[in-house]
Protein backbone atom coordinates (compact mmCIF):
# COMPACT_ATOMS: atom_id res chain seq x y z
CA UNK A 1 0.00 0.00 0.00
CA UNK A 2 1.50 3.67 -0.86
CA UNK A 3 2.38 5.72 1.45
CA UNK A 4 -0.32 8.96 0.93
CA UNK A 5 1.76 12.42 0.32
CA UNK A 6 3.85 13.57 2.70
CA UNK A 7 4.51 10.96 4.82
CA UNK A 8 7.62 10.29 6.20
CA UNK A 9 10.11 7.61 5.37
CA UNK A 10 12.18 5.68 8.01
CA UNK A 11 15.98 6.16 6.96
CA UNK A 12 15.45 1.82 7.15
CA UNK A 13 12.93 1.75 4.12
CA UNK A 14 15.25 4.18 2.14
CA UNK A 15 16.41 2.61 -1.20
CA UNK A 16 19.54 0.95 -1.32
CA UNK A 17 22.03 0.43 -4.16
CA UNK A 18 22.76 -2.67 -5.17
CA UNK A 19 25.20 -4.91 -3.01
CA UNK A 20 27.38 -5.77 -6.05
CA UNK A 21 27.77 -2.26 -6.92
CA UNK A 22 29.12 -1.52 -3.36
CA UNK A 23 31.50 -4.45 -3.91
CA UNK A 24 33.10 -2.66 -6.96
CA UNK A 25 36.55 -0.86 -6.61
CA UNK A 26 36.54 2.76 -7.18
CA UNK A 27 39.32 3.98 -10.29
CA UNK A 28 40.80 7.07 -11.39
CA UNK A 29 39.12 8.59 -14.24
CA UNK A 30 41.50 10.68 -16.17
CA UNK A 31 39.96 14.30 -16.99
CA UNK A 32 40.43 15.03 -20.93
CA UNK A 33 41.16 18.41 -22.20
CA UNK A 34 38.22 19.82 -24.29
CA UNK A 35 39.25 20.04 -27.67
CA UNK A 36 39.43 22.60 -30.02
CA UNK A 37 40.28 22.21 -33.35
CA UNK A 38 39.18 25.42 -34.76
CA UNK A 39 42.23 27.08 -32.42
CA UNK A 40 44.78 24.52 -34.24
CA UNK A 41 43.67 25.58 -37.47
CA UNK A 42 43.76 29.37 -37.10
CA UNK A 43 47.22 28.84 -35.57
CA UNK A 44 48.70 26.31 -38.10
CA UNK A 45 46.90 29.22 -40.94
CA UNK A 46 49.36 31.99 -38.87
CA UNK A 47 52.08 29.76 -38.77
CA UNK A 48 51.76 28.89 -42.86
CA UNK A 49 51.26 32.90 -43.50
CA UNK A 50 54.31 33.94 -41.16
CA UNK A 51 56.76 31.31 -42.83
CA UNK A 52 56.18 32.66 -46.35
CA UNK A 53 56.47 36.06 -45.85
CA UNK A 54 60.08 35.34 -43.06
CA UNK A 55 61.24 33.13 -46.74
CA UNK A 56 60.04 36.24 -48.88
CA UNK A 57 62.29 38.40 -47.01
CA UNK A 58 65.25 35.89 -46.93
CA UNK A 59 64.95 35.20 -50.60
CA UNK A 60 63.72 38.10 -52.54
CA UNK A 61 66.83 39.43 -54.06
CA UNK A 62 65.17 43.01 -53.94
CA UNK A 63 66.05 43.35 -50.59
CA UNK A 64 69.78 43.04 -51.59
CA UNK A 65 70.74 41.93 -47.69
CA UNK A 66 74.45 41.92 -48.42
CA UNK A 67 74.02 46.04 -49.16
CA UNK A 68 71.28 46.44 -46.12
CA UNK A 69 74.54 44.63 -43.86
CA UNK A 70 77.21 47.12 -45.27
CA UNK A 71 74.92 50.30 -44.56
CA UNK A 72 73.71 48.68 -40.86
CA UNK A 73 76.67 50.24 -39.05
CA UNK A 74 78.31 52.76 -41.87
CA UNK A 75 79.06 55.98 -39.64
CA UNK A 76 76.88 57.85 -41.65
CA UNK A 77 74.15 56.37 -40.66
CA UNK A 78 75.22 55.84 -36.59
CA UNK A 79 76.15 59.52 -36.84
CA UNK A 80 72.29 60.19 -38.03
CA UNK A 81 71.19 57.56 -35.32
CA UNK A 82 72.65 59.77 -32.40
CA UNK A 83 71.48 63.04 -34.34
CA UNK A 84 67.59 61.18 -33.65
CA UNK A 85 68.21 59.55 -30.03
CA UNK A 86 69.56 63.40 -29.00
CA UNK A 87 66.37 65.43 -30.59
CA UNK A 88 63.56 62.53 -29.36
CA UNK A 89 65.48 62.51 -25.44
CA UNK A 90 65.08 65.93 -25.48
CA UNK A 91 61.69 66.70 -26.63
CA UNK A 92 61.01 63.94 -24.53
CA UNK A 93 62.09 65.39 -21.33
CA UNK A 94 61.05 69.08 -22.83
CA UNK A 95 57.63 67.93 -23.75
CA UNK A 96 57.02 66.21 -20.67
CA UNK A 97 57.55 69.43 -18.56
CA UNK A 98 55.58 71.32 -20.67
CA UNK A 99 52.66 69.09 -20.86
CA UNK A 100 52.82 68.80 -16.72
CA UNK A 101 52.58 72.65 -16.93
CA UNK A 102 49.69 72.64 -19.70
CA UNK A 103 47.34 69.85 -17.57
CA UNK A 104 48.12 72.33 -14.14
CA UNK A 105 46.84 75.57 -15.87
CA UNK A 106 44.10 72.96 -17.54
CA UNK A 107 42.78 71.97 -13.93
CA UNK A 108 43.74 75.90 -12.14
CA UNK A 109 40.84 77.64 -10.61
CA UNK A 110 42.07 80.53 -12.71
CA UNK A 111 39.68 81.22 -15.77
CA UNK A 112 42.98 83.02 -17.78
CA UNK A 113 45.35 79.91 -17.58
CA UNK A 114 41.98 77.32 -17.99
CA UNK A 115 41.58 79.27 -21.09
CA UNK A 116 44.99 79.56 -22.23
CA UNK A 117 45.91 76.17 -21.24
CA UNK A 118 42.85 74.76 -23.63
CA UNK A 119 43.78 76.98 -26.77
CA UNK A 120 47.21 75.68 -26.97
CA UNK A 121 46.31 72.27 -27.10
CA UNK A 122 43.74 73.04 -29.43
CA UNK A 123 45.74 75.06 -31.43
CA UNK A 124 49.09 72.79 -31.78
CA UNK A 125 46.74 69.46 -31.93
CA UNK A 126 45.27 70.72 -34.77
CA UNK A 127 48.31 71.75 -36.95
CA UNK A 128 50.32 68.97 -38.43
CA UNK A 129 53.90 68.92 -37.11
CA UNK A 130 55.60 69.42 -40.73
CA UNK A 131 53.63 72.91 -40.30
CA UNK A 132 55.12 73.41 -37.14
CA UNK A 133 58.77 72.79 -38.36
CA UNK A 134 58.52 74.66 -41.01
CA UNK A 135 56.94 77.48 -39.89
CA UNK A 136 60.15 78.08 -37.50
CA UNK A 137 62.38 77.28 -39.83
CA UNK A 138 61.62 79.76 -41.26
CA UNK A 139 60.85 82.10 -38.30
CA UNK A 140 63.61 84.59 -38.64
CA UNK A 141 61.92 85.76 -41.42
CA UNK A 142 59.23 87.19 -39.76
CA UNK A 143 61.10 88.59 -36.61
CA UNK A 144 64.61 89.28 -37.08
CA UNK A 145 65.24 89.85 -33.89
CA UNK A 146 63.26 88.88 -30.72
CA UNK A 147 63.02 91.02 -27.29
CA UNK A 148 61.80 91.50 -23.86
CA UNK A 149 60.79 94.20 -22.56
CA UNK A 150 57.11 96.24 -21.57
CA UNK A 151 54.23 95.53 -23.94
CA UNK A 152 54.03 98.56 -26.67
CA UNK A 153 56.85 100.17 -25.01
CA UNK A 154 60.62 99.89 -24.19
CA UNK A 155 62.57 96.52 -24.54
CA UNK A 156 65.12 95.46 -21.37
CA UNK A 157 66.86 93.01 -24.43
CA UNK A 158 67.17 91.91 -27.76
CA UNK A 159 68.43 88.90 -29.60
CA UNK A 160 69.21 88.09 -33.40
CA UNK A 161 67.10 85.20 -33.99
CA UNK A 162 68.80 83.67 -36.79
CA UNK A 163 72.00 83.12 -34.66
CA UNK A 164 69.80 80.98 -31.97
CA UNK A 165 67.91 79.37 -34.16
CA UNK A 166 70.09 76.29 -35.34
CA UNK A 167 68.85 73.33 -36.86
CA UNK A 168 68.69 71.01 -33.77
CA UNK A 169 67.41 74.57 -31.84
CA UNK A 170 64.62 74.45 -34.58
CA UNK A 171 63.63 70.85 -34.63
CA UNK A 172 64.01 70.49 -30.48
CA UNK A 173 61.54 73.06 -30.25
CA UNK A 174 59.13 72.20 -32.23
CA UNK A 175 58.94 68.47 -31.11
CA UNK A 176 58.91 69.61 -27.50
CA UNK A 177 56.00 72.25 -28.77
CA UNK A 178 53.71 69.28 -30.07
CA UNK A 179 54.74 67.02 -27.52
CA UNK A 180 53.56 69.11 -24.78
CA UNK A 181 50.26 69.49 -26.51
CA UNK A 182 49.43 65.93 -26.48
CA UNK A 183 51.08 65.05 -23.26
CA UNK A 184 49.34 67.26 -21.75
CA UNK A 185 45.98 65.60 -21.92
CA UNK A 186 47.92 62.86 -21.19
CA UNK A 187 48.74 64.01 -17.29
CA UNK A 188 45.27 65.65 -16.84
CA UNK A 189 44.27 62.25 -17.53
CA UNK A 190 46.22 60.68 -15.29
CA UNK A 191 45.64 63.02 -12.95
CA UNK A 192 41.87 62.68 -13.02
CA UNK A 193 42.24 58.85 -12.55
CA UNK A 194 43.26 59.72 -9.20
CA UNK A 195 40.58 58.67 -6.50
CA UNK A 196 39.29 61.79 -5.43
CA UNK A 197 39.69 60.30 -1.59
CA UNK A 198 43.40 60.41 -1.94
CA UNK A 199 43.21 64.39 -2.55
CA UNK A 200 40.74 64.34 0.61
CA UNK A 201 42.90 62.24 2.66
CA UNK A 202 46.00 64.51 2.09
CA UNK A 203 43.81 67.89 2.72
CA UNK A 204 42.84 66.43 6.31
CA UNK A 205 46.50 65.69 6.97
CA UNK A 206 47.61 69.76 6.52
CA UNK A 207 49.92 68.82 3.51
CA UNK A 208 50.70 71.91 1.05
CA UNK A 209 49.38 71.76 -2.22
CA UNK A 210 52.18 71.07 -3.56
CA UNK A 211 53.82 68.73 -1.54
CA UNK A 212 50.04 66.68 -2.05
CA UNK A 213 50.95 66.98 -5.82
CA UNK A 214 54.43 65.66 -5.63
CA UNK A 215 54.03 63.15 -3.42
CA UNK A 216 50.06 61.74 -3.32
CA UNK A 217 48.67 62.64 -6.10
CA UNK A 218 51.38 62.79 -8.96
CA UNK A 219 53.15 58.80 -8.34
CA UNK A 220 49.69 57.32 -8.20
CA UNK A 221 48.71 59.28 -11.20
CA UNK A 222 52.08 57.99 -12.97
CA UNK A 223 50.24 54.49 -13.11
CA UNK A 224 47.92 56.01 -15.83
CA UNK A 225 50.30 58.26 -17.56
CA UNK A 226 53.05 55.48 -18.01
CA UNK A 227 51.48 53.34 -20.76
CA UNK A 228 50.04 56.14 -22.55
CA UNK A 229 53.04 58.37 -22.56
CA UNK A 230 55.22 55.55 -23.55
CA UNK A 231 52.69 55.59 -26.40
CA UNK A 232 53.32 59.02 -27.40
CA UNK A 233 57.39 58.91 -27.09
CA UNK A 234 57.31 55.74 -29.20
CA UNK A 235 55.48 58.42 -31.94
CA UNK A 236 57.79 61.21 -31.29
CA UNK A 237 60.45 58.65 -32.00
CA UNK A 238 59.04 58.24 -35.30
CA UNK A 239 58.27 61.58 -35.71
CA UNK A 240 62.11 62.47 -35.73
CA UNK A 241 62.38 61.56 -39.32
CA UNK A 242 60.32 65.03 -40.40
CA UNK A 243 63.53 67.09 -39.04
CA UNK A 244 64.81 66.06 -42.39
CA UNK A 245 62.75 68.71 -43.71
CA UNK A 246 64.68 71.18 -41.89
CA UNK A 247 67.78 70.25 -42.79
CA UNK A 248 68.84 68.22 -39.88
CA UNK A 249 70.17 64.86 -40.58
CA UNK A 250 69.13 62.85 -38.67
CA UNK A 251 68.76 58.89 -39.52
CA UNK A 252 65.98 59.30 -41.69
CA UNK A 253 67.63 62.27 -43.31
CA UNK A 254 71.27 60.60 -43.57
CA UNK A 255 69.74 57.82 -45.24
CA UNK A 256 67.80 59.77 -47.38
CA UNK A 257 71.01 61.44 -48.54
CA UNK A 258 72.92 58.17 -49.11
CA UNK A 259 69.84 57.38 -51.42
CA UNK A 260 69.94 60.05 -53.58
CA UNK A 261 74.06 59.17 -53.95
CA UNK A 262 73.73 55.43 -54.22
CA UNK A 263 70.65 54.80 -56.08
CA UNK A 264 70.43 51.30 -56.09
CA UNK A 265 70.99 51.34 -52.62
CA UNK A 266 67.02 52.83 -51.89
CA UNK A 267 65.30 49.74 -50.67
CA UNK A 268 68.68 48.36 -48.37
CA UNK A 269 68.64 51.57 -46.76
CA UNK A 270 65.01 52.15 -46.10
CA UNK A 271 65.60 48.50 -44.41
CA UNK A 272 68.39 49.60 -42.58
CA UNK A 273 66.13 53.16 -41.10
CA UNK A 274 63.38 50.28 -40.77
CA UNK A 275 65.77 48.42 -38.00
CA UNK A 276 67.10 50.77 -36.31
CA UNK A 277 63.28 52.53 -35.67
CA UNK A 278 62.39 48.85 -34.57
CA UNK A 279 65.15 48.57 -32.27
CA UNK A 280 64.88 51.84 -30.34
CA UNK A 281 61.23 51.39 -30.39
CA UNK A 282 61.67 47.78 -28.41
CA UNK A 283 63.35 49.19 -25.79
CA UNK A 284 61.46 51.84 -25.03
CA UNK A 285 58.45 49.09 -25.08
CA UNK A 286 61.09 47.05 -22.43
CA UNK A 287 61.48 50.38 -20.35
CA UNK A 288 57.61 50.68 -20.34
CA UNK A 289 57.26 47.30 -19.03
CA UNK A 290 59.57 47.50 -15.68
CA UNK A 291 58.49 50.87 -15.11
CA UNK A 292 54.54 50.01 -14.93
CA UNK A 293 55.54 46.92 -12.85
CA UNK A 294 57.36 49.23 -10.49
CA UNK A 295 54.69 51.39 -10.30
CA UNK A 296 52.09 48.64 -9.83
CA UNK A 297 53.80 47.83 -6.34
CA UNK A 298 50.87 48.38 -3.66
CA UNK A 299 47.74 48.15 -6.30
CA UNK A 300 48.23 44.82 -7.47
CA UNK A 301 48.28 41.50 -5.15
CA UNK A 302 51.22 40.05 -7.51
CA UNK A 303 53.30 41.90 -9.68
CA UNK A 304 52.99 40.88 -13.33
CA UNK A 305 56.25 38.30 -14.42
CA UNK A 306 58.63 39.44 -16.05
CA UNK A 307 59.85 38.06 -19.41
CA UNK A 308 62.39 35.99 -18.14
CA UNK A 309 59.96 34.22 -15.18
CA UNK A 310 57.17 33.58 -17.83
CA UNK A 311 60.09 31.82 -20.09
CA UNK A 312 61.04 30.10 -17.02
CA UNK A 313 57.25 29.13 -16.31
CA UNK A 314 56.92 27.85 -19.42
CA UNK A 315 59.81 25.21 -19.72
CA UNK A 316 58.46 24.27 -16.51
CA UNK A 317 55.12 23.69 -17.45
CA UNK A 318 56.03 21.95 -20.99
CA UNK A 319 58.39 20.02 -18.75
CA UNK A 320 55.39 18.39 -16.47
CA UNK A 321 53.30 18.34 -19.11
CA UNK A 322 56.07 15.72 -20.99
CA UNK A 323 56.27 13.74 -17.71
CA UNK A 324 52.33 13.22 -17.28
CA UNK A 325 52.56 12.25 -21.30
CA UNK A 326 55.16 9.99 -20.56
CA UNK A 327 53.18 8.27 -17.56
CA UNK A 328 50.17 7.55 -19.24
Amino acid sequence: MSEPPGAAVSLTEAPQPPADTLSKPLTAQRVQLLRRPGRWIVTLVVLVLVAQFVHGLATNPFYQWSRFGYWFLRPTILDGLVITLEVAALSAVLGLLGGILLALARLSKSPVLRATSWTYVWALRSIPLIVVLIFLYNFSALYQTLSIGVPFGPAFFSFDESKLATDMAVAVIGLSLNEAAYAAEVVRGGILSVDQGQHEAASALGLPKGYQFRRVVFPQALRSITPNYVNQLIGLIKSTSLVFYVSLLDLFGSAQTMGSTYPGDIVPLLLVVTVWYLILTSVVSVIQFYVERHYARGATRSLPPTPIQKLRTGVTDLRARIRREAAV
